[in-house]
């Protein structure tokens, strides 16, 4: 595995779920002292400097990550298994989003919607693309198109975060259609 692949996975997995691994301490607000990263990664035997750590954050596809303004700490921007509050302020949603899944996934979710599942929130996108590159990470995919501004209209909060990505607690299949018309129904 190439090593900032590595030092990426290593990070997200501390962040997100298991900080007890890197014996790190998060925030309330998921933030964690740049140098007990770079310790814990000197424990684990993966070399990583504050410059290579800087650039996997900065050059991240995902966007996933994000350095304090004094650039101390670190963070990730959303995807926690693990009691983090984001300080994010509810927003009101375009009035479509979208969410990939794999063709898979399917019948549960049209039994019983979109669930975070091991996470806090169901990750929304406004990027129909960006959906299908979502649901390819498992298997063929599909993108569902969330009723977001009638979500809205009955009460659900949505939060967005500094990558764009859009957070709410659940999404009831009712809410849910295929993008682009197939022929799969939620009702």
């Amino acid at each position: 595995m190439k090593r900032e692949v590595k030092i990426s996975k290593t990070l997200s997995f501390w962040l997100r779920h298991k900080p007890d691994d890197a014996d790190i301490s998060p925030s309330p607000e998921g933030w964690v002292e740049v140098g007990d990263v770079l310790k814990a990664f000197e424990k684990k035997k993966i070399y990583c400097s504050y410059e290579l750590l800087e650039q996997i954050v900065t050059s991240n596809d995902k966007n996933r990550f994000e350095f304090s303004k004094d650039g101390r700490r670190i963070r990730a921007r959303q995807g926690h298994s693990i009691p983090i509050d984001l300080g994010l302020a509810p927003t009101k949603p375009p009035n479509v989003l979208f969410h990939g899944t794999a063709t898979g996934f399917l019948p549960s979710i049209q039994k019983g919607g979109l669930k975070p599942m091991k996470r806090h929130h169901v990750h929304l996108s406004s990027d129909a693309k960006l959906a299908v590159t979502v649901g390819a990470r498992h298997g063929n995919p599909v993108v569902l198109e969330v009723d977001a501004q009638t979500m809205h209209h009955v009460g659900f909060i949505f939060l967005q975060t500094e990558n764009g990505v859009w957070l709410t607690e659940s999404v009831p299949e009712r809410f849910l259609s295929i993008h682009q018309s197939a022929a799969i129904s939620f009702s």
